[in-house]
C-alpha cells in the first residue's frame, strides 16, 4: 500500500533534481496549514511537472522551489533560471501535456495560475484556496462595509 503523495514528499522531489545535476533552493514559509488530501496531491503534482520541465528543457544550473502557507491558500512555486524553452521549444510544443495537466490540476482546485518565461528563467506559480466553500465568509468589495 503506497501512500497518496503530497507536500510532505515534495523535499523527495528536490532530492531528485538535485541528483539530476541542478542547484536547488528549497522553502517553506508560514504555519503548515490542514490541506486536503487532494489538494496536496495537486500541489505535489505541480511541483514535480515543474521540476520534470526544467531538468528536461530549461538548460538550467539552478531551481528555487517554495511552499508558501498563506492566509486563506497554498502556494507553490517553481523558479528556474534557465532558457525559458520548456514554453517555446518544439518538443514542449508537441507534447505539452505538462503543462495542460498543471492548468487541470490547478483549476480543478478554483486556483490561480502563473507560468512562463522571465527575463532571468522561467516561473510556474500555483495558488491554491484553503476554506473556502459554502461555509467560508464572502470577502471582497461586495461585502465592504457590512456589519460583521
Amino acid at each position: 500500500f503506497l501512500a497518496t503523495p503530497g507536500l510532505d514528499q515534495i523535499p523527495q522531489l528536490v532530492a531528485q533534481a538535485e541528483s539530476a545535476g541542478l542547484t536547488v533552493e528549497f522553502g517553506s514559509f508560514g504555519t503548515p496549514a490542514t490541506v486536503p488530501v487532494g489538494l496536496s496531491l495537486s500541489a505535489y503534482r505541480v511541483v514535480q511537472e515543474a521540476l520534470t520541465n526544467t531538468i528536461k528543457h530549461a538548460n538550467a544550473d539552478r531551481v528555487d522551489v517554495r511552499i508558501r502557507y498563506l492566509a486563506h491558500s497554498l502556494e507553490v512555486e517553481v523558479t528556474d533560471d534557465g532558457a525559458g524553452r520548456a514554453a517555446t521549444s518544439a518538443s514542449a510544443a508537441r507534447s505539452g501535456f505538462g503543462q495542460v495537466g498543471i492548468r487541470e490540476r490547478v483549476a480543478v482546485h478554483g486556483g490561480e495560475l502563473e507560468l512562463g518565461p522571465r527575463a532571468d528563467g522561467y516561473r510556474v506559480r500555483a495558488r491554491f484556496p484553503l476554506g473556502v466553500g459554502p461555509a467560508a465568509e464572502p470577502t471582497g468589495p461586495a461585502t465592504e462595509g457590512l456589519a460583521k
